[in-house]
């Protein structure tokens, strides 16, 4: 009888077959617009951020087109036609190890510019430092009448991914074929690779910081700098799927109009002080997620920083946050900041604090502000994504530091002004019957009572 365990399953969209890059790519590319085509939540999800209107989406692939002496074959095109309006996005993709080459992605702006369609999407293993920026350094002037975006097969796996985990697919049909499409991609022989590489600069970089020698123009630098941006790209992916939000990196609106500027800051921070810095942002959270690595100490460390509730004696503030966090590893940090306090306050473990709370409070008599609250771990020295490496290291405290502190973390907020249950007594009021003057203290004007409870 022939053993079964050797058969290999019929799949919708295979992986036999793929033989080198060009097939990759050639399949990437006809499985995503096959699946934007067929599952409507998804093919929405991919297409609304581009600018699409609202329809159904029609993909054709490898679609020939004439500029100048010119012939281009984009690897797929997208339209969406809504009323008399006919939306187009052409596609250019790369998978595995392929990047994108900027004077093939300027043809293409050609090409939509003389047809008068809307977009180019690029899609590719490289990720972008910031949502909405662009991997490449292209022409400005093509981007007059047509718009430039990018995809990452990370950000494609997990918008799919978030669709599966909240059941937004509402056809069994349609979601089976998206799951179908999740399977492909997780396969190696996809090209659809997950972000797990510090670059080749990382050594070089992790020493000279190390020994104080890194200089804030040196080329590895900046490249390093890069490189942590992307992967705090990917780590907010990875939450993105673990809760089936939308997790984005922080950055100020100085930082994201000026991208040049915000690398050549971090570039000169990491060569003065050695530290790698980023944040997270996870809709509903307290407050954002900080991320540091200190590259001369090899140390990770993740932390929030709430307000302190603005009542109630200091170690009454101090133990609001402690019940919050009543269920939290021990080796968690806090450090409470009072008002007017200059320097760091006392840093102290929960293990310590459930222990002895008013270690965390240096003058009872102060009134605190706010807390800090934090998880080190050792920094992995490697380059890639194996055990023992700097991305996996990063990548572990994050998820550890939201499971174990975040999401725990409620904001304080002052409870609501209650009704007083008596009136004082008015001149002259004395034949008004005592029934009726409690009932109307208990069902009275509330705006009055508001009023009245307001400070001058």
């Amino acid at each position: 009888m022939t053993d079964k365990q050797a058969w290999e399953r019929a799949r919708l969209i295979p992986v036999s077959g793929i033989t080198g890059p060009d097939e990759q790519e050639r399949r990437g590319v006809s499985a995503l617009l096959a699946v934007i085509n067929s599952v409507r939540e998804f093919g929405r999800a991919i297409t609304a951020p581009l600018g699409a209107p609202a329809g159904i989406p029609m993909a054709y692939i490898e679609v020939p087109f004439t500029s100048g002496e010119k012939n281009l074959r984009p690897d797929g095109v997208v339209q969406v036609k809504r009323g008399s309006a006919l939306w187009t996005v052409l596609i250019e993709v790369k998978t595995g190890a392929n990047e994108l080459k900027a004077a093939q992605v300027e043809s293409y702006l050609d090409v939509a510019r003389e047809q008068g369609f809307n977009a180019v999407l690029t899609i590719s293993n490289q990720l972008a430092g910031a949502p909405g920026e662009h991997p490449l350094t292209v022409d400005k002037r093509k981007l007059r009448k047509v718009s430039l975006h990018h995809l990452s097969w990370s950000q494609i796996r997990t918008e799919a991914l978030v669709e599966q985990g909240n059941k937004a697919v509402s056809d069994p049909d349609q979601a089976w074929i998206l799951a179908e499409f999740i399977r492909y991609l997780e396969h190696p022989r996809s090209g659809a690779a997950e972000f797990e590489d510090m670059g080749a600069s990382w050594v070089a970089v992790r020493e000279a910081a190390r020994a104080g020698t890194l200089q804030p123009a040196d080329k590895g630098g900046i490249d390093v700098v890069r490189r942590y941006e992307q992967l705090m790209s990917f780590a907010a992916m990875r939450l993105s799927r673990e809760l089936g939000v939308d997790v984005r990196p922080v950055l100020s609106r100085g930082d994201m109009k000026d991208p040049d500027r915000r690398l050549q800051a971090a570039a000169a921070a990491l060569a003065g002080t050695g530290i790698l810095s980023g944040g997270l942002r996870v809709p509903n959270a307290a407050a954002p997620i900080e991320v540091t690595a200190d590259l001369r100490a090899s140390r990770i460390r993740c932390s929030m920083s709430v307000d302190a509730p603005n009542t109630g004696r200091a170690t009454t503030r101090l133990n609001w946050l402690l019940r919050q966090l009543r269920d939290s590893k021990g080796q968690v940090s806090i450090e409470a900041t009072a008002v007017r306090q200059r320097g760091k306050g006392a840093v102290r473990t929960l293990a310590e604090l459930r222990e002895t709370p008013k270690l965390a409070i240096e003058d009872p008599a102060r009134e605190l502000r706010a807390f800090t609250v934090s998880l080190s771990a050792n920094a992995g020295t490697k380059r890639g994504k194996a055990r023992g490496s700097f991305v996996t290291s990063i990548l572990e405290t994050v998820e550890n530091f939201y499971a174990d502190v975040v999401q725990h973390i409620k904001p304080w907020t002052p409870p609501p002004v209650k009704v007083r249950d008596d009136e004082p007594q008015v001149a002259g009021s004395d034949d008004v019957p005592q029934q009726a003057s409690a009932a109307g203290a208990r069902t009275g004007n509330i705006g009055d009572l508001a009023q009245a409870s307001t400070p001058e």
